[in-house]
């Protein structure tokens, strides 16, 4: 039988105010305060660790899959596609060159597999992805946010909201701080387990899952790991010597998990970590070139891709695939097939309710088998963006996030991108290439 405490009334204080509160700093958190900025909005972005990226950085799944649409056409770009720029001018990433970008060639295919970058059932052809060095992508990351005026706080895990009717007023965080709150005119959910979305009380759907904890190798003699027939377990990333391995734990853990649970997170921490670490010895027992290999690294997060998804205004369903519509905000392509694609719509970010709140990310409302693909860290950048711009463009117009017209702010597309910094995207969905389908210019001093 549970037991209570009452716990004595207290006063918490309002330690700031802005206008878009986005809250977790994955790549889908980093693209929604980036564009709600850039769109001229005071945007804030609150992350529970010391550092952005989430699982694109501290889950050391460093492989963007994928921003193409298995066809050779390129379907993500805005935000994503920045910071694939941003990384290649640090020489910190790997990726196919776009002449290659849709090639049967075997030899070409085989050359991007064993760098990670080729997925799925064959045939197979050079898939758009990109394999990137995880600190690089920090640094990057910091300077996106900086630049673009974002407040960022780091070390605040959100335990509550406050709401006004159907409007959430304020959000509540812990800290080594205490207990404070942030005023906020809208809210965007990044948390990835649509933490916000259920302190607000909307509905969600739950998964179990086994975990996997991704993690690295080095000191590993190349020229005998490349041709060993254990190959296609492990992969080369942008270090020298060492292999990025996406280990999941299905079939050598005792039960799939709550990744919502901290109970079960706790088991099944310390689970993967026995079990990587067996996995790393045997390497270096049976797998060529690993015998003198150590562990570099475990991911400092579990490989959770889904616990919590939003049952918003519509559910992206598997039937919907390939499916074009006008009110389309983000378009991703698949990591597992070839020439599939979603188009996402605005209602799919938004709730049945809480009118003032959107997510972005691997919560957004779409069932189990469209989740597949729109929770990639590619597609998370799309609907962050979309997110952002979304919520900035709400404020503007002042209306709610249902009364958001998607389809008459969505149009033509600036003439060229190198207009990325004065409009919140590239690329609205007439081009090939596209973040978000929204558009806002950035709002002057005077206002939007």
């Amino acid at each position: 039988m549970r037991t209570f405490i009452t716990e004595p009334e207290r006063r918490t204080p309002v330690i700031a105010e802005t206008d878009i509160l986005v809250i977790g700093g994955g790549s889908a958190g980093l693209a929604a305060a980036v564009a709600a900025s850039r769109a001229g909005a005071r945007a804030m972005l609150v992350e529970r660790y010391g550092s952005l990226g989430g699982l694109a950085t501290n889950g050391l799944i460093i492989l963007l899959l994928t921003l193409d649409d298995g066809r050779g056409k390129q379907v993500i770009a805005g935000l994503c596609q920045e910071m694939v720029d941003r990384l290649s001018a640090r020489k910190a990433c790997l990726f196919p060159p776009k002449e290659e970008w849709g090639s049967p060639d075997a030899v070409l295919v085989e050359k991007y597999q064993r760098l990670g970058l080729v997925w799925g059932s064959g045939p197979h052809v050079v898939r758009y992805s990109v394999a990137y060095d995880p600190e690089e992508f920090k640094c990057e990351a910091d300077l996106m946010v900086t630049e673009a005026g974002v407040d960022l706080r780091f070390h605040r895990w959100a335990t509550g909201v406050v709401k006004d009717g159907d409007r959430i007023t304020h959000v509540v965080f812990e800290s080594k701080a205490g207990r404070e709150a942030i005023a906020c005119s809208a809210v965007i959910d990044c948390t990835g387990d649509a933490d916000i979305a259920v302190l607000a009380g909307e509905p969600v759907e739950s998964e179990r899952v086994h975990p996997w904890l991704w993690f690295r190798t080095a000191n590993v003699d190349e020229d005998a790991a490349e041709t060993s027939k254990l190959r296609p377990g492990y992969y080369k990333t942008t270090g020298e010597h060492g292999y990025l391995h996406p280990w999941g734990a299905a079939e050598r853990i005792e039960h799939d998990i709550d990744a919502a649970n901290p109970d079960d997170l706790t088991y099944a921490e310390v689970e993967c970590r026995r079990l990587v670490r067996a996995e790393v010895d045997r390497l270096r027992g049976k797998a060529p070139g690993f015998e003198r290999a150590y562990l570099a690294g475990f991911a400092a997060t579990l490989g959770i891709t889904e616990t919590r998804r939003l049952v918003g205004k519509h559910m992206l369903t598997r039937e919907e695939m390939d499916q074009p519509r006008p009110d389309a905000v983000a378009i991703t392509g698949n990591w597992t097939k070839y020439g599939s694609t979603y188009e996402i719509p605005w209602a799919s970010l938004i709730p049945q309710g809480t009118t003032n709140l959107a997510v972005a990310g691997r919560c957004i409302s779409a069932d189990h088998r469209a989740h597949h693909a729109t929770k990639e860290i590619p597609s998370c950048f799309a609907t962050g963006e979309a997110a952002g711009l979304g919520a900035a463009l709400a404020l503007q117009h002042g209306v709610t996030h249902q009364g958001l017209d998607v389809e008459s702010l969505a149009g033509s597309a600036p003439p060229a991108p190198t207009c990325r910094r004065e409009w919140g995207t590239h690329c609205r969905g007439r081009l090939p290439a596209c973040g978000s389908r929204l558009r806002a210019r950035r709002r002057t001093e005077a206002g939007p």
